[in-house]
């Protein structure tokens, strides 16, 4: 009996042995999935022209190749959209996809960030359904902005790639702290993005490292949706705003600022920020730096013409209102004197002080009200937002190597830019989300 159970026990080791050395090897490589799009028409951006009779050969989820009249080859699934244009996916470098604005007292004070975060994946499908398959976003609560990130990331949800800031840096009193009600009023718990003097800042910047930031946000200036005296007055030092820049590079990060008003733009450039935020009050001297610099400026029109349009109906404070209103008198000629002094303008919106997935409503009025061409505003959201996110070679352009990031509309962007806000077909990384 012994010896019987002895053989069954050797038999059994031996088959658990055959079974671990037969998952232990590699898996058999699976044949790679190509892909060919066909459309009448393609938006090149790097190089400012249209491609017609275009094809797009894509295997798995990067291009592989792109052209007029291109051979498919044999075995292909082919996307034939026609007399359709196609667009690289278009990016977004300002949104807050883990917010939307709807009521100022409701969102202000009955939402806990539980509320505001199992919402964010709505906003984050609609971004990319509209067509921007990247956004960089530029603040959130609570960290609800780096788990977003992460959970499309590793493909759990649907929505854009993201670059993330976490808590925006701002002073005590400043666009980012809670202003203009009872210093008796308190919230508990929560992360905060308060900090003054050089070494609290370097601190904050740790911080929003430390948890997941792709790049720092500091508010350098007043704002218009917080309760200040002023919508554009700066609210750091030279000195603080320069500790920030160097400790956030010491950490490989860029800087976004947000600023309005002349002097907190200077300052913020002079510090070494990688772009300015709004910028609708920035003067000739900002413009100078700006382009001895190399700092991109990000206008976001669209938000100032909703926010005149629908903010009593949001429920915002008079106050702001108004300071919408006055800074919005003098935005079209100041970044319309930098773009003829060929500053760098990457495309961002404020997503989330509209409602998410009307992104491209701001093209038609970068081109009808700041004099951009339509090439000029599409290339802003596609090779120059890449340039900013330090991501050219992987987005922004319909080119070998980059993601399979491509949109397509039925008309011409060229000659008819609102066609953006009609977008029919969206692809990201070789997956199709929207069309066919």
């Amino acid at each position: 009996m012994k010896n019987t159970t002895a053989a069954w026990r050797f038999l059994f080791a031996l088959s658990v042995l055959a079974t671990t050395a037969l998952s232990a090897q590699p898996p058999k490589p699976t044949a790679p999935k190509r892909i060919a799009i066909t459309a009448a028409h393609l938006i090149d951006p790097t190089n400012a022209r249209r491609i017609d009779n275009a094809v797009v050969l894509i295997e798995d989820d990067h291009v592989t190749q792109v052209g007029a009249k291109l051979t498919i080859p044999n075995g292909t699934t082919v996307i034939d959209l026609g007399s359709a244009t196609l667009l690289p996916g278009l990016i977004d470098v300002h949104t807050h996809l883990s917010s939307e604005s709807h009521d100022y007292y409701d969102d202000l004070f009955r939402k806990s960030a539980i509320d505001v975060a199992i919402r964010a994946h709505l906003y984050a499908k609609r971004t990319l359904e509209a067509g921007f398959t990247t956004v960089r976003d530029v603040g959130g609560a609570e960290l609800i902005d780096v788990a977003l990130r992460n959970a499309i990331d590793a493909g759990d949800i649907v929505g854009p790639r993201m670059k993330v800031a976490t808590s925006p840096i701002s002073a005590t009193g400043g666009h980012g702290d809670l202003n203009g009600f009872s210093p008796y009023l308190k919230f508990e718990g929560g992360f905060t993005g308060i900090a003054d003097g050089v070494d609290e800042i370097r601190k904050a910047v740790r911080r929003d490292v430390k948890y997941g930031a792709d790049h720092i946000k500091v508010l350098a200036g007043a704002g218009v949706l917080s309760e200040e005296e002023s919508a554009g007055a700066p609210q750091y030092s030279q000195a603080e705003l320069d500790a920030l820049v160097q400790e956030a590079t010491m950490w490989g990060r860029k800087v976004a600022a947000h600023a309005h008003g002349a002097e907190a733009i200077k300052r913020a450039i002079k510090a070494g920020v990688a772009s300015v935020e709004h910028a609708g009050l920035i003067d000739e001297e900002g413009v100078t730096l700006a382009k001895a610099h190399g700092t991109f400026l990000v206008p976001d029109i669209w938000t100032d013409i909703y926010l005149l349009e629908h903010g009593a109906e949001l429920g915002l404070p008079p106050k702001m209102i108004e300071k919408e209103r006055e800074i919005r008198k003098s935005q079209d000629v100041n970044w319309r004197r930098a773009k003829d002094a060929g500053v760098k303008f990457a495309f961002g919106t404020d997503a989330g002080v509209y409602p998410h997935g009307q992104n491209a409503h701001q093209f038609r009025y970068l081109v009808e009200m700041v004099g951009f061409t339509p090439m000029q505003a599409i290339q802003m959201a596609t090779v120059n937002a890449a340039a900013l996110m330090s991501w050219s070679d992987k987005v922004g352009a319909i080119a070998p190597g980059h993601f399979a990031d491509i949109v397509a509309v039925s008309g011409d962007p060229l000659t008819d830019i609102r066609q953006l806000e009609h977008i029919t077909f969206v692809m990201k990384g070789g997956v199709v989300v929207r069309g066919k």
